[in-house]
Formats: C-alpha cells, sequence, structure tokens
C-alpha cells in the first residue's frame, strides 16, 4: 500500500510530502492523521531545524478528499488534535462538526504552532483543503504554474474551515477570491504578498532548499520564539476569533445544505466542482 505521506530528513531539514499524486495529493483521513505523525516526528527531533511541506507529482494539494475510492471521512481515526468525540457513529450536524474539528479547523491550528519554520514548497494547483495546508506554513515559495482558489462558495460554504483568508490577503481581495472562486495564479499571489518566493518549475526544489537552509543558519530557539511571536501577533488581529466565528458559519451553510438539497456539500461533487471552475 502506497504511504499517503513520505517523510525524510536531509541535514537540518525535514521533508514532509503528500503522497497521492494520482489524486493531487487530494487529503483523506488518512493522509491528515500521516501529516500529523511527520509533523510531531519533525517537531522531536532534535536535529531538525526547518521543515519543508511539499506534494508529489503535478500538484501540491486539490483539497479535502470528496470523491476519491479512498475517501475515509466515514471511518474512526484515533484522535489527537482535541477533545471532540468519534464522529463515526454520530449523524448530521454531531458528526460533521466533530470530525472537522479535529481533523481541520483543530490540527491544522496546531500545525501552525510547530516551534519549528515551516516551508510550503507549491506548485501546480493549492485549492480549498490545500490552501489550509499552505497557509499554517510560515513561508511559501511557489512555481510559476502554482495557482490557489477556494471555490466553496459554490457549495453554498463561506471559505474552508481553517478560515484565514482576510489575515494573508488583503480584505477585497479576499472577497473577490471567494466571491467568484477564480484561480489566483501564483504571480498574483507573490504581488499581495501570499507567497515569499515566485520561482520556475523546475528551479522549485533548489529554491525550496536554499531558502530552508538558510533559515537553518538561525539558533533553534531564536526560531521558536520568534514565530511565536508573530504568531502572537496575527492573533491580536483577531485571527483565532475570526476562525472560531467562521467555523460557526461554515457549519451552518453544511447543515443548511442537508435541509435543502442532496448533501451537506450542496450537491456539489467533484465533477460539479470541477465543470463549475472551467
Amino acid at each position: 500500500m502506497q504511504m499517503p505521506v513520505l517523510y525524510e530528513r536531509r541535514g537540518p531539514v525535514a521533508y514532509v510530502t503528500m503522497n497521492r499524486p494520482r489524486y493531487r495529493n487530494a487529503q483523506n483521513s488518512a493522509m491528515t492523521y500521516a501529516l500529523d505523525e511527520a509533523f510531531y516526528r519533525a517537531a522531536e527531533d532534535s536535529e531538525v531545524k526547518v521543515v519543508v511541506l511539499a506534494g508529489a507529482g503535478e500538484h501540491f494539494s486539490a483539497g479535502h478528499d470528496i470523491g476519491t475510492p479512498e475517501r475515509d471521512a466515514h471511518l474512526p481515526f484515533n484522535r489527537r488534535a482535541g477533545l471532540w468525540w468519534d464522529h463515526s457513529d454520530k449523524r448530521g450536524a454531531e458528526s460533521r462538526f466533530a470530525r472537522e474539528s479535529e481533523v481541520y479547523l483543530g490540527m491544522c491550528r496546531r500545525w501552525r504552532e510547530l516551534p519549528k519554520p515551516v516551508v510550503a514548497s507549491v506548485q501546480g494547483a493549492c485549492v480549498a483543503g490545500g490552501l489550509m495546508l499552505a497557509w499554517v506554513c510560515d513561508l511559501i515559495v511557489a512555481s510559476e504554474d502554482a495557482f490557489f482558489a477556494d471555490p466553496v462558495v459554490r457549495m453554498g460554504i463561506p471559505g474552508v474551515e481553517y478560515f484565514a483568508h482576510p489575515w494573508v490577503m488583503p480584505p477585497r481581495i479576499a472577497k473577490e477570491f471567494l466571491f467568484t472562486g477564480d484561480r489566483m495564479s501564483a504571480r498574483r499571489a507573490y504581488e499581495i504578498g501570499m507567497v515569499n518566493r515566485l520561482v520556475e518549475r523546475r528551479e522549485l526544489p533548489s529554491a525550496t532548499d536554499e531558502l530552508a537552509l538558510r533559515i537553518a543558519e538561525m539558533p533553534r530557539l531564536g526560531l521558536a520564539l520568534t514565530k511565536r511571536a508573530v504568531n502572537q501577533a496575527e492573533d491580536l488581529q483577531g485571527l483565532h476569533a475570526g476562525m472560531d466565528s467562521v467555523f460557526g458559519l461554515h457549519h451552518l451553510a453544511h447543515a443548511h445544505n442537508a435541509e435543502t438539497s442532496a448533501d451537506p456539500l450542496g450537491g456539489m461533487d467533484v465533477a460539479a466542482m470541477k465543470e463549475a471552475g472551467v
């Protein structure tokens, strides 16, 4: 069986790679919990000073798994991100809220607090749930062919669960990004400050390595404290409280969809989302 996440340490850098290239690295629960294990491993390893998060194949991540043969949202896993109960034997909002509090909002918040710098290396699609993974990283290096999108408003849902949009981009840009569901090019993402470095596709691995190794020259505690300082400043600007409030709106949308349409996703499956985005 193919491992959903690969882990490798080279010198002071740990490389965490999503490994479902056949499905554009769509995030099922198996991948999410494997990412959690990998981040814990990097945090515990004293030799690791920087972490790189990447995606195997042509794309960083097409988002949450809403339709591959390995979709496993109904299965139980050993919960680690919070104290919500197992979702797999519950129904309705009780099940969905418990699961998404764990695997989406809870895990992303904890990964953001990993006390070592994390650099995202992004190529191809970085869509919806893929944004969440890139945004928990401290820096983003993107290739010219990368694109970013959060099209879930087409489902009647106000953005993905880790709602960092008004903090990673100006509010009016965030509104346009969500209202239209259109793709944002890597160039545009760089211009608005969401991406740190923009490189040609063939240069992405080397450019990411160069940046990670440059950061690794700094003292480990200095890096950890600096990361904490900037994260605290974002929280003082309302990031944490804002996410809590939008998470509630997110689940109101799921509940509305469940009452008025085919399912909590508003009847939008992979094919429908792809067609709407063309």
